[in-house]
């Protein structure tokens, strides 16, 4: 199992005991703590122990790992409506650039995660070009890591 950390990294600092954290699970590959800046109550992270910016980057058995971890909070938080969240890069609103799932309870309209969904009407035509490109690439000889 491969591990990558960068020093200057405030959750490579957390996983290391440097920052203190209120840490929930804890396995060989991720590690979980509640947010200190929540958006609801019981708002909880989950980061893998290998420092990746996005998760493209990430080997697979850290992405494996993480999910269950992020199903447990959402079960023991106790709320019937929940987010997980994982953004990649600054223009989706990533600020750490260090993977990591957000498990957000949504107790009500006022609390946890807000969104606003500007969906596009696309013509059937464009939406039939873009399947055939993703489905080429995804069949395709090369490796979705060389994208």
């Amino acid at each position: 199992m491969a591990s990558k950390s960068l020093a200057s990294c405030i959750f490579c600092k957390i996983i290391k005991g440097e920052i203190p954290s209120f840490k929930l699970i804890e396995t060989d590959l991720s590690y979980s703590f509640l947010d200190v800046g929540p958006i609801a109550i019981g708002h909880s992270m989950v980061i893998p122990k290998y420092h990746a910016a996005k998760m493209h980057e990430l080997p697979d058995e850290y992405l494996a790992d993480a999910l269950p971890i992020a199903k447990k909070i959402a079960l023991a938080q106790g709320a019937e409506n929940y987010n997980i969240l994982q953004n990649n890069g600054a223009l989706a609103h990533q600020v750490v650039q260090h993977v990591h799932f957000h498990v957000i309870p949504k107790p009500n309209e006022e609390e946890g995660l807000i969104v606003g969904w500007p969906a596009k009407e696309v013509p059937k035509e464009e939406l039939q070009k873009v399947y055939e490109e993703l489905k080429g690439k995804l069949i395709g000889k090369r490796s979705i890591r060389e994208f």
